[in-house]
Formats: structure tokens, sequence, C-alpha cells
């Protein structure tokens, strides 16, 4: 059977994102199976996963939920957590932002750490990629993922207390990050604000509902652009 360029990507990037399913797999179970032992019903649970469909943001967020911390306390880390999402949108509108509205819009929902960082590499490689084969290898790995996501975190939700929620999983989230994460810290500003998050988020971990999060998310982003400026200036005088 032939398959068109874009459906060939499509299917090449689900093939790639399978791996991700190692960890999204269980990781949404437990999710579903703590948000539901924290009080929420199932379609509070699903309407957080499908609305949000971040999995570190939604645990911080139930986590603070569940230390009856202060609204905007949970709103505003759930928006640290997820500010790298700005930047990713940013990186990969030079490749699909001429796309149509509706695409653009749906894309912009599916833009997670797993299709950003394969699709960015996947651009990278292959630059002279169509449009549509660009979208179909970004929807070939998002897709799948997503579905994953859904259906993982209502049998977790369904099942609630038969899933065990300390079995040890939560390694796989930080470990996720670190394989999406290094590739992309190719100059001094990345690492530099990398290592600022790091060393701030340890040293402040004595705030209050993970406010140090917070703090350590703009400290980065500052660290980060101050040492882009730097970098730019010497170029430019050298």
């Amino acid at each position: 059977m032939s398959y068109s360029p874009a459906t060939q990507q499509f299917l090449k990037g689900a093939k790639d994102g399978l791996p991700f399913h190692i960890v999204i797999w269980p990781f949404a179970a437990i999710f579903g199976a703590i948000a539901t032992q924290a009080g929420l019903n199932v379609a509070e649970v699903m309407g957080f996963s499908i609305l949000v469909i971040a999995g570190s943001a939604q645990l911080a967020a139930l986590q603070l939920m569940t230390e009856n911390a202060p609204t905007v306390i949970v709103l505003a880390t759930a928006l640290a957590v997820n500010l790298r999402m700005g930047m990713y949108s940013a990186a990969i509108t030079p490749h699909i932002g001429k796309a149509s509205l509706a695409t653009r819009a749906f894309a912009a929902y599916m833009l997670y750490d797993q299709p950003y960082a394969l699709a960015s590499i996947k651009f990278e490689k292959e630059p002279d990629l169509s449009l549509s084969e660009k979208l179909g290898y970004f929807f070939g790995v998002a897709i799948p993922i997503g579905i994953a996501w859904y259906l993982l975190t209502l049998a977790g939700a369904l099942l609630g207390e038969m899933i065990p929620t300390d079995v040890g999983v939560d390694f796989a989230v930080p470990i996720t990050f670190l394989a999406v994460v290094a590739p992309m810290l190719k100059t001094l500003a990345h690492v530099a604000s990398a290592l600022t998050s790091v060393v701030l988020v340890l040293v402040l971990s004595f705030m209050p509902y993970g406010t140090g999060l917070l703090v350590a998310a703009v400290a980065a982003l500052l660290v980060g652009a101050q040492v882009e400026s730097w970098m730019e200036k010497r170029k430019a005088a050298a």
C-alpha cells in the first residue's frame, strides 16, 4: 500500500514516539488514581487531563490542592511549570507557522514535551521536509501519546485505589525531562538557565507550597536572557 508523504511521516512519528509510552502509561494511570483518591470525581479528573494535558503541571497543581494551598499559588505554580511551552511554541513556529489557523490551534494544544523534542530534532536533521510532512510527523508523535494519556488517566480514575500509587515510577518523570531537555542545551545561555533553575529549586525547597519553584523559574529565565544578551554583545564586538 502506498501512502502520501505526510502519512508516511505521521507513521514515522508514531513509531519514534513509542518509547515514551513506557513512561506515559503508568504515569497517566497513577495520576488518575491519585486524583480520585484526593477527592476528584472521574469527570473532574478527565477534564483536568484533557484541558491541561501536561502531567507535571497536573501533579504539581494536585499536590498543592490537597495541601489546601491558595488558588493563586496553584495557578501560578502550574503556569511556572508550563512556561517552557511558550519557548516550545516560539521554536516550532518557523516550521509549522504557515499552517491554517485551525491546524495551528490543534498543534498548540498538542504541543508538549515529547512531540516538541522529537519534531525539533527531525526538522533540524531534515530541513527540506514540506509543511504537510512536518505536520504529519508532529501529529504522528503527539496524537497517539495524547490518546494514551486520556485512556490511561481514565483507567486510573475508574480503578482508583485498585492501582498502587507507590510503585516507584516517580523516577520516570525526571528521566523523561532529562531525555527531552539534554539535547536542547546547545548554548551557554541554555546551560546557565538550566543550572540556575536546578540550584535554586534545591536551595529554596524550604519555601511553602513549592513557591521556590516560581522563584527559580523566573530567575532561570532572567539568567538565560542575560547570558544570551552578553553572548550577542560579545559576538558583535568580535
